[in-house]
């Protein structure tokens, strides 16, 4: 009985060292490992052996992590005041750095899309941040990938999600819209006009070359006429007919 208690408090260090030394990490994790204090390098992934109370591990996801940028008030470069806001995706490519270099490498990144987007939207008119939104999103990949490449981390994507206009932007953007159209309607009729009026040219010419053109045109005319439902039909005379009689009364006369 005596040699009960300490038996059973060994067992607990026992259970208690086996907890601390040993950790299973999954296939997209990594552990670094500091050693009295000292980076003892990554580990991973799965069973790893620890010293304990020597050394201490920190876990770092190697997956795609998908950031939501909050809405930034920017004032773009023809002084209109909007909201945007974003998705940055990025990794974890060197789990030493990202855990080293940076405190908080999640925080870090968070902070750094921020100031990034409201400093290139900062520089670019409303119109390119409209029509031009893929080119603005690989600039600012490009200028975090680069600023965040001291971390070990890589930065594969950045979306602007949406822009909030103000009410009297939208209402002029509207107005913009509709004379854009009206001018192309206008456009597409007056080149409708042009293209018809050299065709008429080219049937005049024909028919003036042609008389029994206008005998054809002129029955097919009569055609049309006599489809319609009307109560009175205008017969039109040629003026070839018109002087035809007009020669028989002149013979007639004395």
């Amino acid at each position: 009985m005596a040699f009960g208690i300490p038996l059973g408090i060994l067992m607990v260090f026992a259970l208690f060292i086996a907890a601390n030394a040993i950790r299973v990490l999954r296939e997209y994790e990594r552990g670094v490992v500091f050693r009295l204090g000292r980076l003892a390098g990554a580990k991973g992934p799965g069973i790893i052996f620890l010293i304990p109370l020597v050394d201490r591990m920190q876990r770092v996801s190697l997956r795609t992590l998908v950031l939501d940028v909050p809405p930034q008030d920017i004032i773009t470069r023809d002084n209109v005041s909007i909201k945007v806001n974003a998705v940055v995706y990025f990794r974890v490519l060197q789990p030493t750095r990202a855990v080293v270099e940076v405190e908080d490498y999640l925080y870090a990144t968070s902070q750094l899309s921020q100031t990034t987007l409201r400093s290139v939207l900062g520089q670019v008119e409303l119109d390119d941040l409209l029509s031009q939104r893929d080119k603005i999103n690989k600039h600012l990949q490009e200028i975090l990938d680069t600023s965040t490449d001291p971390w070990g981390i890589k930065v594969s994507n950045v979306e602007i999600k949406q822009v909030d206009l103000p009410q009297e932007m939208q209402r002029a953007i509207a107005r913009q819209a509709e004379a854009e159209r009206e001018r192309r309607a206008k456009v597409i009729h007056a080149e409708g006009e042009l293209q018809a009026s050299s065709k008429l040219a080219e049937a005049a010419e024909v028919m003036s070359k042609t008389p029994q053109a206008i005998q054809l045109r002129y029955l097919q005319t009569l055609a049309d006429m006599a489809t319609e439902r009307t109560n009175m039909l205008v017969f039109p005379l040629p003026i070839e007919l018109l002087s035809a009689f007009k020669r028989i009364g002149d013979d007639r006369r004395p």
